[in-house]
């Protein structure tokens, strides 16, 4: 009976030890973020963005619903892919994110860092428009909604990580390129803002 009654004692030790680093050290189930321009996700992950709260242990996690612009995040957050955990990536911050400075019509590479490929439908580039609003949260309204660059996978996985392609011509100022990844196999995309300069 003693036997038995320590056997079990040490049982519930070792359980909640488990317990407490299960809950208390934050686990990555997914999947990719931009390191070419760099994105909010990677500037918290890497500690160049602070006070961002969970999103500095998971940048390749904001996955949210596929089909944008006409489905996926609602306005207002689309950085955040609409998970409250990581809704500090729609915070504007009066524009004091880092940024990425780019030149206007040039030829860029963007590249991605992924943790999990997965069957791709496509990556796909949007911009702001001339004139939207920085200081609001991200909406539709303030994107240019025909993406400038798309790179189609037809479901297989990424053989590579990196897109080449024009930025678009016109543009002077800060913007923001939200980077889509949307999966072929799952009713998900990967989304990644990227504060910009031209």
């Amino acid at each position: 009976m003693l036997r038995s009654r320590k056997v079990s004692m040490a049982g519930v030790a070792i359980g909640a030890l488990a317990l407490t680093f299960t809950t208390s050290v934050p686990l990555a189930h997914g999947h990719g973020w931009t390191n070419s321009p760099t994105s909010r996700a990677k500037f918290c992950q890497s500690g160049q963005a602070t006070n961002c709260g969970q999103i500095q242990w998971e940048p390749q996690s904001v996955e949210g619903p596929k089909g944008f612009p006409n489905g996926g995040p609602a306005d207002g957050k689309i950085c955040s892919a609409g998970l409250g955990q990581f809704a500090q990536l729609d915070d504007q911050r009066g524009g004091a994110w880092p940024v990425n400075n780019l030149t206007s019509g040039a030829s860029y590479t963007f590249r991605w860092y992924l943790t999990a490929p997965h069957s791709t439908t496509d990556f796909r580039y949007y911009i702001t428009k001339n004139g939207w609003n920085q200081n609001a949260p991200l909406t539709r309204s303030a994107l240019e909604l025909t993406p400038f660059l798309v790179r189609s996978y037809s479901g297989r996985p990424p053989n590579d990580f990196s897109h080449t392609g024009n930025l678009p011509s016109g543009k002077s100022g800060r913007h923001m390129i939200v980077s889509v990844w949307t999966i072929a196999d799952t009713a998900n995309a990967f989304y990644q803002c990227s504060d910009v300069r031209f």
